[in-house]
């Protein structure tokens, strides 16, 4: 359009009324082009005073998963050399001493991420015996639980101000002689955090009901034995541990997923009735080559990759909506790739899923999302063996300083490959968060502001490199192992670009958004 209005203006066109009017046309036509084209894409400057609240989400929205085998110890998933490029699958697994909960770097960054819940659960859990003094599991179990570490679990929660989210043993040693499932174990595990002062805020009967025949139940476990025993599981929580909210049913494989249920989440519910307090749900984008899946990187920023969030979550919110309607929805297990992680995973290109899933799932009324893991394998958000950030990990903090519980909605950008979420600021009344994700890998994109802002830009040299800059600027921890400071650059009112493959927050301190403000 800029070289057609040059000519128009210089006499290009030339002095002739049909000159004139051909160039006249064509300005109109281009002019109602991009205003057709702006009006479509929802194009123009965003104006933080102006989004409305659309909902809000639990104050710790954004928590995390530390597996029940991290706590005792024992083979989990084994992380991908970092230099070869074939995995065999039948060397997936490493064996790993249990996760030091005691360790102050890993205390200080999770705590950075608080307040959140945190999850101690995972396939494991369902055949985990808590026994003191600790020894061989008995039969009917694979793995032994001691008090010793499940209090540090309790002390590592009070520490980083996280609550304790589980779920129970339901694997042949935790019945009677007909195959019921009792409750003396999970009675075991609530008396004993409470003797260490703690609580267990919210449960799951099991860890994926779906796939029981793999996840440690008994032979033949099918929907009707789940009924029954969930009824037990609902009744002795209501009688013994009231202040615990009941989860269910935590459930993976209904949508397009890493793999097919073997028994279907309605068949679940149908058998089960009510009687949860929060709908949870698995969902992973994919499941890695450890299982047999196949990872491809130049998915990763493309819109059918990253819409697979809201595949699973409209599945699971029709179900939720069909046997338990009105309950919030949890998503108490998610990463990119189950089984462990994508190779990717722990590099800069999975934190582009990380934070849009957030989006999304915020916008979607989603009210917690438990990532899987805090510190094991590759989607862990920190390095097992040094607790050292991943880029995800910056991300998640970012999201944590800037993006409070009132979620706001945020227009649709003019291109499809730029994504915008809005929330109101935590701690600044008034003040707006705006989340500017560019997926596109070769192109930048405009976004064009009504007021000046504070900038923070994610990028990196490499998309599949570990190391991230915050303003140009490498993040790392400080060489006494503290949080780096994350200096913000100003944006000033008006026209900005979004490099490519790059996640920018722009915060309106001074927005004064009626619905970011404190009622009086």
């Amino acid at each position: 359009m800029t070289k057609h209005r040059a000519a128009y203006d210089s006499g290009g066109y030339g002095t002739h009324p049909t000159g004139r009017a051909a160039a006249c046309a064509l300005t109109i036509a281009l002019l109602a082009a991009a205003t057709m084209c702006a009006a479509r894409a929802g194009d123009g400057p965003v104006v933080a005073a102006e989004l409305k609240a659309i909902g809000t989400v639990d104050t710790r929205f954004q928590s995390y998963n530390i597996e029940m085998v991290e706590v005792t110890g024992g083979r989990f998933w084994k992380p991908y050399p970092r230099t070869a490029r074939t995995f065999d699958q039948r060397d997936r697994y490493s064996a790993r001493p249990p996760i030091d909960l005691t360790n102050a770097r890993l205390r200080l960054l999770a705590a950075a991420l608080s307040p959140a819940y945190l999850r101690v659960s995972g396939t494991w859990a369902n055949a985990t015996f808590l026994a003191d003094p600790p020894g061989k599991p008995p039969p009917g179990f694979n793995s032994v639980l001691s008090h010793d570490q499940w209090r540090g679990v309790v002390e590592f929660a009070r520490a980083v101000d996280a609550e304790i989210v589980t779920s129970f043993a339901i694997s042949p040693g935790s019945r009677d002689a007909d195959g019921v499932w009792k409750p003396d174990q999970a009675q075991q595990l609530i008396d004993t955090t409470r003797a260490l002062g703690g609580r267990i805020a919210a449960a799951e009967f099991m860890n994926e009901p779906t796939l029981a025949a793999t996840n440690g139940a008994p032979a033949g476990y099918d929907a009707t034995a789940y009924g029954r025993d969930f009824k037990i599981f609902r009744d002795w929580v209501r009688r013994e541990a009231p202040e615990t909210l009941i989860l269910g049913p935590g459930s993976v494989g209904d949508a397009p997923s890493p793999s097919g249920a073997g028994i279907t989440t309605r068949d679940l519910l149908a058998a089960s009735g009510s009687g949860v307090d929060r709908f949870s749900y698995h969902h992973y984008n994919t499941i890695s080559p450890r299982c047999g899946g196949h990872d491809d990187p130049a998915q990763a920023l493309s819109e059918g990759w990253l819409a697979r969030t809201d595949a699973t979550r409209a599945t699971y919110q029709a179900l939720r909506d069909t046997f338990e309607p009105g309950k919030p929805i949890w998503l108490t297990e998610t990463a990119d790739a189950a089984c462990g992680g994508n190779r990717w995973d722990r590099t800069f290109l999975d934190t582009f899923r990380y934070l849009d899933q957030l989006g999304r799932l915020a916008k979607a009324g989603v009210q917690v999302v438990m990532h899987n893991t805090l510190a094991a394998s590759d989607y862990g958000l920190l390095d097992e063996a040094t607790f050292r950030p991943r880029p995800s990990y910056w991300a998640a903090l970012l999201w944590r300083r800037l993006m409070g519980p009132i979620v706001l909605d945020a227009r649709r950008a003019a291109s499809p490959d730029l994504h915008l979420y809005a929330h109101c600021h935590p701690t600044m009344a008034g003040a707006v968060s705006l989340l500017a994700i560019n997926t596109s890998r070769r192109a930048s994109r405009p976004l064009t502001l009504s007021a000046s802002a504070e900038r923070y830009a994610l990028h990196a040299a490499r998309l599949q490199g570990t190391v991230v800059q915050l303003n140009d600027k490498t993040l790392a921890l400080t060489a006494d192992g503290r949080l780096p400071r994350l200096d913000a650059h100003a944006a000033p009112a008006g026209a900005i670009r979004l490099a490519p493959a790059t996640i920018t927050f722009l915060v309106f301190p001074n927005a004064a958004n009626p619905a970011c403000s404190p009622r009086r």
